[in-house]
């Protein structure tokens, strides 16, 4: 009897949770497809971009995650195309990959509602390339500051100066870390430049930060940011964004580096499909994580809309996505069994989470709340916990103690083309006669 074949696209966590879940069926074959070779934490790529943590700690190669399940191949390529009626998916390599049951779980970019344009200025973080690109900024602005403190003394204020725009938990981690990577280098290892030196700016469009918080919680991280240092700027669009600067509310800021953290679009499973996404792209699944009228193709994580209780939308996180995959695992089991799963996909909401920095965080449980030392430790042990692998949970916890021990971050390195070559907006400095 042929084995079935199940064709995974992306390895993200819905993607393995899906794969782990059929490690054990004899008579399915699975191909699990991906245009990066490794599994990334994307909730930690913004320590990577602060210099807490080096990406091998929160990355792991796909083939070695999946290395002891024989059922299994990975193929690094990209996805260009699904045909449903002929049950293929098309692939860059120019492949045409036949599937029984196809899993698209290709995650989400960046979206800057309709200013594609500002892209280049502002990164996101949503993989390797965009964390290291931002920490080479960062550092290179300190750099270039201690550089520069004579002889162009009029910029020093903009080569200080880091933007990061949305206020949701990216962008709440994003700005807490960069205030301490900041300050805590600045009063340590830099001589011309103290902590008074540094501006970081958190702007929001909406009334407060963290929305799907309680209010109360948002107060409380706005607070935290703000003890931090950090200027936090609610109500206030962003109309224009360039190399070196950003207009905030009509004002223009000049910048070191600006970082994006506002918005997100699904990948163009949607358009592979034929179908209406959403107004983030998301492709609408029924109760069992099919598209409509296409029950040989589930749709998982960012990538669909899938409606929780009360109707609300299932969050874009990782505890969804990796429960969503177990489940798309026990259906495609089922089915195997002859037994379709009739009960529907539910999310178990275990919290939302939100750090600010060195033992400031926010919880919310929904029954209760925690802020502070507690809220700090119980999100430091849920994502060390969410890593891949053992290796990565020892790494990076052992890192995390060092660095909460000594303030000291390792990889503080500069790396790369924008490494070597920044491209920061500012002029070369005016060469002084001796």
């Amino acid at each position: 009897m042929a084995k079935r074949h199940i064709v995974v696209i992306g390895a993200g966590f819905g993607g393995l949770a899906v794969a782990r879940g059929l490690r054990h069926a004899r008579d399915v074959e699975l191909t699990i497809i991906d245009k990066q070779n490794h599994h990334l934490f994307q909730p930690l790529l913004y320590q990577v971009a602060t210099a807490a943590l080096s990406p091998a700690e929160i990355a792991a190669p796909v083939r070695t995650i999946l290395r002891h399940q024989r059922n299994a191949r990975v193929l690094l390529d990209e996805v260009v195309g699904v045909d449903s009626g002929a049950r293929q998916v098309r692939l860059a390599s120019g492949i045409a990959l036949g599937y029984d049951e196809l899993v698209i779980a290709t995650g989400a970019r960046h979206s800057y509602f309709g200013h594609d344009d500002w892209a280049e200025h502002a990164p996101g973080i949503k993989t390797i390339d965009d964390a290291t690109r931002v920490r080479a900024q960062i550092l290179r602005a300190l750099e270039r500051a201690e550089t520069e403190r004579q002889q162009m003394p009029e910029t020093r204020g903009q080569q200080l100066t880091f933007v990061v725009i949305g206020g949701g938990p990216t962008g709440v981690e994003m700005a807490g870390a960069i205030a301490e990577l900041t300050r805590h280098a600045a009063d340590l290892e830099f001589r011309y430049i103290t902590d008074a030196c540094v501006r970081v700016l958190l702007v929001e469009a909406g009334p407060r930060l963290l929305a799907s918080f309680p209010e109360a919680l948002s107060a409380k991280a706005k607070l935290a940011l703000e003890q931090l240092g950090v200027e936090v700027r609610l109500g206030a669009a962003v109309t224009a964004i360039d190399a070196d600067s950003v207009t905030v509310a009509g004002q223009r800021v000049p910048v070191a580096a600006t970082i994006w953290a506002a918005g997100v679009q699904a990948s163009p499973a949607a358009r592979w499909l034929g179908v209406a996404g959403d107004r983030a792209g998301r492709v609408p699944v029924g109760p069992d994580l099919t598209v409509p009228d296409m029950p040989n193709i589930f749709v998982i994580g960012d990538t669909a809309m899938v409606t929780g209780e009360g109707g609300k939308p299932v969050p874009g996180v990782a505890p969804a996505a990796k429960q969503q995959g177990h489940y798309v695992a026990r259906a495609i089991l089922a089915r195997l069994r002859g037994q379709p799963l009739t009960a529907p996909f539910v999310y178990k909401n275990y919290g939302n989470l939100a750090t600010i920095g060195r033992q400031r965080a926010v919880a919310d449980f929904g029954w209760t709340t925690l802020s502070g030392y507690a809220a700090w430790f119980v999100w430091s042990t849920a994502h060390l916990y969410y890593l891949a692998d053992f290796r990565s949970r020892l790494l990076v916890g052992t890192q995390w103690v060092w660095s909460y021990l000594t303030f000291d971050r390792g990889a503080r390195l500069i790396t790369g083309i924008d490494g070597a070559m920044p491209k920061l907006g500012w002029t070369e400095p005016v060469k002084r006669a001796a």
